[in-house]
């Protein structure tokens, strides 16, 4: 098993295994990847294994396999979200400096919320590498945002609860998303982990449509005396966001009066706060 030949034939199996669910029109089975791949049952199991470990595939509710997270994670950071996130770095930088909390930039890929972008807490309670964790939307005030603006949908069946917290009726995530509609915000208070608060906003593209949802999030204790003041400041924030997003206003067709010279539309300087 040591012979670098075995080694190299191994890796080639695997790659095989990759290639043909990416390939695939729909997810396959264990038995459709045994038969396309010509391997020994507990071939085809101890390789999927390690894939799965991997993120290079995982299974989905049928049990059959797809394309994995790193998959989701590497389409997320790359084109067509490279602008996004080189316009979004300076207004989570501003938002990390003024807060001190971690801060969230996520997208939507199929059914998940992919984060593609996070400015570190400065507090030592706080910091961790959210990029590759997949959390449930409805436990996640990034989540949270994609549900209340219609641009994600729950999945069937039983939603999972993490905490006593966590929101596990539909009726009452509908009623959530209707609150957070109302006051522009989306909140969750130790529904993913006790002691965990989030606060996240949306983000709109040039069509006015949903793009993605910017965030923080820190301990309770922290944020919780503090939570109507944030999400106003992330409102602020991601209207700045949006702005730079759909660029500077077209000009109209007819030339202005002389008394109508400013500029009709004022380009939000992400540096500007409400304090």
């Amino acid at each position: 098993m040591s012979d670098p030949a075995t080694g190299t034939r191994a890796l080639d199996r695997a790659a095989d295994l990759v290639a043909t669910v990416v390939h695939a029109d729909e997810p396959m089975s264990f038995a459709d990847l045994q038969d396309a791949s010509g391997l020994a049952k507990s071939t085809t199991s101890r390789l999927l294994t390690a894939l799965e470990r991997s993120g290079l595939l995982e299974r989905d509710a049928a049990g059959s396999y797809v394309a994995g997270r790193l998959f989701w994670l590497y389409a997320a950071r790359h084109d067509p979200w490279d602008e996004l996130v080189r316009l979004a770095r300076p207004v989570m930088d501003d938002i990390g400096a003024d807060t001190g909390e971690t801060v969230h930039l996520s997208v939507t890929r199929g059914e998940r919320v992919v984060q593609v972008a996070q400015v570190d807490s400065t507090f030592l309670l706080g910091t961790r590498d959210w990029t590759e964790v997949d959390v449930p939307a409805h436990c996640s005030a990034l989540g949270k945002v994609f549900l209340a603006w219609d641009a994600l949908e729950l999945p069937e069946g039983e939603l999972e609860r993490p905490t006593p917290a966590t929101l596990a009726g539909r009726d009452d995530v509908r009623r959530d998303c209707l609150r957070t509609r109302e006051r522009g915000w989306a909140l969750t208070r130790d529904e993913l982990e006790i002691g965990l608060t989030g606060i996240a906003v949306p983000v709109f593209g040039v069509h006015g449509d949903l793009v993605a949802s910017l965030g923080i999030s820190g301990p309770t204790p922290r944020l919780e005396a503090r939570l109507d003041e944030l999400g106003r400041r992330l409102l602020d924030r991601s209207t700045a966001l949006s702005s730079l997003l759909r660029g500077p206003a077209r000009r109209t067709t007819h030339p202005p009066h002389r008394s109508d010279h400013r500029p009709a539309h004022r380009s939000a300087r992400t540096q500007e706060v409400v304090a």
